[in-house]
């Protein structure tokens, strides 16, 4: 679940990191690099976990309504669609969900105020007034409401957002790449698996759980050879005016170009370019996309790069 644009991005911020702390300590920053990494994967379950959550508080409002002194009777005959919504009941007996939260201690029970808001948005939208005035029921529909909720209300909400980053400091880059594993999530959920449902697993596969620690090690490792390279083919520029991510972002470019056979250079260039945008300065993509391709050029016409 946890792909190669969000390794890349962890790899990037915990040697940048490294080298600005001053670090001499590799297990340390692996040990860093790890946990940013499971963080971003506990996100995944707290995600699926707001639904469950959501669901038990409508439910407890709509009980302290009947047992008011003088309930009305909209109290009395509530809407139940949103409780008894089929998708949330399947997930909240899931097995691989129970275990995970069970063993790794997930919860938002301190965080009411954040279950109360995201509830009231879900009231006070059109998905939801089209959802329970529905006259067609099916598990199908209850499962297509929960994926509009993520797609529309909470997928680019900024104040969610905000809010997810003020309970975890490594959510920060995390939220958008998880948010479209929860959308494929919801899609894949078949009512005939019952609590047997398999949920993504955090990564893919064993190639990519090496690919981490691999990127993380050979971009240290070989931090010298690689800072000759960039030094060599920077134009008119002084490294130490360069910004210092550039540098890193390079570093860790050529360390995937030069250890990992299997993945194409443009595919590697593309994503640290645009790792670029996002980390460094306005300028960085263009330059970075310059010197790359002037060391990847010379590596290839000394023969030490041999792919394409």
């Amino acid at each position: 679940m946890i792909n190669r644009v969000l390794i890349r991005i962890k790899v990037l911020q915990i040697v940048f990191a490294y080298y600005q702390n001053g670090n001499t300590d590799l297990k340390v920053a692996e040990n860093e690099l790890h946990l940013s990494l499971r963080r971003a994967y506990d996100l995944y379950y707290y995600f699926l976990l707001l639904i469950i959550e959501v669901t038990h508080l409508q439910e407890r409002r709509i009980d302290a309504k009947k047992q008011k002194l003088r309930p009305t009777e909209d109290d009395l005959n509530p809407n139940m669609r949103l409780v008894n919504n089929r998708f949330a009941h399947q997930l909240e007996t899931n097995e691989m969900l129970l275990d995970y939260v069970k063993e790794h201690g997930i919860s938002w029970a301190n965080e009411a105020d954040f279950i109360k808001n995201v509830l009231d948005q879900i009231l006070a939208s059109d998905i939801y007034a089209e959802y329970k005035d529905n006259q067609n029921d099916s598990y199908e529909i209850d499962q297509e409401f929960w994926r509009s909720v993520f797609r529309k209300l909470i997928c680019g909400n900024e104040d969610i957002e905000n809010a997810l980053e003020d309970i975890c400091i490594y959510w920060n880059d995390d939220i958008e790449i998880i948010q479209t594993f929860v959308l494929k999530t919801i899609k894949r959920f078949n009512e005939e698996n019952g609590d047997k449902e398999d949920l993504l697993p955090m990564f893919k596969d064993e190639e990519d759980e090496d690919f981490v620690i691999k990127l993380f090690r050979t971009s240290l490792k070989n931090k010298e050879q690689y800072r000759e390279w960039i030094d060599k083919h920077i134009k008119n520029w002084e490294s130490e005016r360069i910004a210092n991510m550039d540098l890193i972002i390079m570093q860790v470019a050529l360390a995937e170009i030069m250890n990992f056979p299997k993945i194409p250079i443009k595919v590697t260039l593309n994503e640290y370019i645009d790792a670029a945008k996002h980390y460094s300065t306005p300028k960085s993509g263009t330059f970075i996309n310059g010197v790359l391709d002037s060391i990847v050029r010379e590596l290839k016409k000394e023969k030490l790069l041999l792919k394409d």
